[in-house]
């Protein structure tokens, strides 16, 4: 393995250009040595003067806006949902500067379940971190686990897809602006060869993406005794009941299951409908869909963007095919289509669709929606659950308590009522995914900073003779 430039594609245009430099195992360690070198002194730093550096990033980011949406627009061929995740970021850097110092203070010592023995707890950051993150929101993800990291304490070695990894070139200008940063947070570029070699350096990883790979990344973390935090796909439901305001309900899924092209592991791919409802639910949505327009003629006009990854224009065509071949029908959209070497699915409805179809089974990543009917609540939980996912869900009814019941039923670590996909939002709540969305920790909320920092006990005796020592002969 050599280091020779990744040849990344252009989403929009197909074009294909050369950028950066893969790593190999040597460059690789060298770089996580510097990092190690560096985090003694970032993490004797108080957490108010880390929570500064983390502000100085945020501002050398916003100056560099329009760079890093050029830059995005080349990794992901989109500009809406761009320009949401460059300002989620930002907020993200806030979020942490605020809140980190607060989270970090040791609580006081107190008296143990032993009287006279006190109690102190101490918090030591592992000292690298590994952020191996996917190619769906590049900036954003890349930085959603190294961010807290940061704030904790730890230096951290970002893998970004090699699908769209451009932004980094923004970022690390970014990060050269900041002294205190830029000895503890660097990029590794490369595909999944150099992944695994980011698994053999750190100390602690942080995993987004498929639950294939995810498994290997599991495993490997398990043979060197090193923790992992895996955020991995979905495949989430919402569960729209009768009594529900329809047309609320098809515009918030129309927006949870279509936004960034569906390509969003929270993304809402299985709509289940109380039968009363289906009709008229089915025609608010048909009409909420069939609005949405491909941004393949102008990259700013349009909802809907490209298929960012080539290799996942083939999951998305065999899995509409297989479920036509079984007796669906699209009643919008329902294609995959090529214009100028980029790949766009249309915005799409499908109906008659069964568990039996790979569609209703496994992640698509893209914008589709297939729409079954329900008898009654039991059916719609069972149906929900039917799935080897369990990221998040939706709910939909104009009773409180049903709608908080059915959520306590649904196996999915965020259910959104009332509304979809209000975790990729909301990020002060603390989640755990279920079944295999993931392992470990929650991302979300003030629990998220603790993921990487290791709890010592200081037991301290003032001076008392232990009632258990050996007896005095």
């Amino acid at each position: 393995m050599s280091r020779e430039p990744l040849l990344l594609r252009h989403p929009w245009t197909g074009e294909r250009s050369r950028f950066g430099l893969s790593e190999d195992a040597a460059s690789l360690a060298e770089k996580a040595a510097r990092l190690r070198a560096g985090q003694p002194d970032w993490a004797a730093r108080s957490p108010e003067e880390r929570a500064q550096a983390l502000v100085a990033l945020r501002e050398a980011l916003a100056r560099r806006r329009e760079a890093m949406l050029a830059a995005l627009f080349a990794d992901t061929g989109r500009v809406r949902e761009s320009a949401l995740e460059f300002d989620a970021t930002l907020a993200t850097l806030s979020r942490w500067a605020e809140e980190a110092p607060k989270l970090l203070a040791p609580p006081p010592a107190k008296a143990s379940n032993i009287p006279f023995i006190q109690a102190k707890q101490r918090y030591e950051a592992f000292a690298l971190v590994g952020v191996i993150s996917p190619w769906n929101f590049p900036l954003l993800l890349a930085l959603i686990d190294a961010v807290p990291a940061l704030a904790a304490g730890s230096a951290v070695l970002i893998k970004p897809s090699e699908v769209a990894c451009r932004f980094t070139a923004v970022l690390e200008e970014a990060i050269a602006e900041v002294p205190a940063l830029s000895s503890v947070l660097a990029m590794a570029l490369g595909d999944g060869r150099v992944g695994a070699l980011v698994l053999e350096q750190v100390d602690l990883v942080c995993f987004t993406g498929s639950v294939a790979t995810g498994r290997k990344v599991g495993e490997a973390c398990m043979r060197r005794f090193i923790p992992c935090f895996l955020e991995l796909g979905g495949k989430d439901p919402a569960l729209v009941f009768a009594d529900a305001d329809l047309a609320r309900a098809a515009r918030a899924i129309a927006w949870a299951g279509l936004a960034n092209a569906g390509q969003s592991c929270m993304s809402i791919e299985r709509v289940y409908v109380e039968k009363e409802a289906y009709p008229a639910f089915l025609s608010a949505l048909c009409a909420e869909v069939g609005r949405l327009r491909l941004n393949d003629e102008d990259p700013a006009v349009g909802e809907i963007g490209p298929i960012i990854a080539e290799r996942q224009v083939e999951i998305i065509r065999s899995q509409l095919e297989e479920a036509y071949a079984l007796g669906a029908r699209a009643l919008v959209g329902g294609r995959v289509v090529e214009r100028h070497g980029g790949f766009w699915c249309e915005p799409t409805v499908l109906v008659d669709v069964h568990p039996g179809m790979r569609i209703l089974r496994e992640e698509t990543f893209g914008p589709i929606l297939p729409v079954t009917p329900f008898a009654d609540e039991e059916q719609a939980v069972a149906l929900a659950n039917e799935t080897e996912y369990g990221l998040s869900a939706a709910v939909f009814s104009a009773d409180p308590q049903r709608a908080e019941r059915v959520a306590g039923r649904l196996q999915a670590g965020a259910v959104s009522i009332n509304d979809a996909s209000l975790t990729s939002l909301v990020h002060s709540a603390e989640k755990t995914s279920y079944k295999c969305s993931g392992l470990g920790g929650s991302r979300m909320g003030p629990a998220s900073i603790m993921r990487f920092l290791r709890k010592k006990a200081l037991l301290i005796n003032p001076g008392v003779e232990d009632p258990w020592w050996f007896p005095r002969a």
